[in-house]
């Protein structure tokens, strides 16, 4: 099996040589890019398996390169990682709404780094188009159809926005999703909401969860998302 591509995007010499020499001792190809515009020559010439992206970039940024390669039929699928500083919370939440799949904050451990890396192109190999109708995790069962909730057996009440947000974050474990996506996964994006009207919704479905809804897992400042 060819070792997976991985386009690095980062102008700093040293950030760039440390995430290359911790992907290469891992077995990924990688491939590098110092700037927006090489970047996209090169996701679009290449088609890496996934993207980390810093989003300080000269001239073009890494948030228009995100919204340049999801835009573009040929890279949209691509799996990018953002790569941020501790007071970028705000271009995380936009990133993520381009369609960006995780983030890592610098300064970082390069296990974790890796660790997000693998978990980003295992979800990419085990996603498909066809959403399910049952979602089981360990003591919890998701059943669309019926719309019922189980927990070690035993079923959950809960409210219709209740149910969307779990089906809807339990569907990938492991992705952060912002607010406003949530919102628009579960009433569409003409309803009216605000950050705190979600914050109550997850409020309220981890006390009915009981245990499993420390499953429901909040990024400080981004969003939530369900851990697997």
């Amino acid at each position: 099996m060819s070792a997976k591509k991985i386009l690095v995007v980062e102008d700093d010499e040293d950030i760039m040589e440390l995430i290359s020499y911790n992907l290469k001792r891992e077995g990924y190809s990688v491939m590098k890019a110092v700037n927006g515009e090489e970047a996209i020559k090169q996701a679009q010439s290449a088609l890496p398996d996934i993207v980390l992206l810093d989003l300080m970039l000269p001239e073009i940024d890494g948030l228009e390169v995100c919204r340049r390669l999801k835009s573009d039929s040929k890279t949209r699928n691509i799996p990018v990682v953002m790569v941020t500083a501790k007071d970028e919370e705000s271009d995380v939440v936009a990133g993520l709404e381009l369609g960006a799949e995780d983030y890592v904050v610098k300064p970082f451990r390069p296990k974790e780094l890796v660790a997000r890396v693998r978990a980003v192109l295992r979800r990419k190999t085990q996603s498909t188009d066809a959403v399910p109708e049952t979602i089981k995790i360990d003591e919890l069962q998701i059943d669309q159809k019926r719309r019922e909730v189980l927990v070690n057996g035993k079923p959950v009440e809960l409210t219709f926005t209740e149910f969307q947000i779990l089906y809807f974050l339990a569907q990938k474990p492991g992705w952060v999703f912002s607010r406003y996506q949530i919102v628009d996964a579960v009433r569409g994006s003409d309803y009216p909401v605000t950050d705190r009207s979600v914050d109550v919704q997850i409020v309220g479905l981890r006390k009915k969860l009981g245990e499993s809804g420390d499953r429901i897992e909040t990024v400080r400042g981004v969003g939530y998302r369900f851990k697997d």
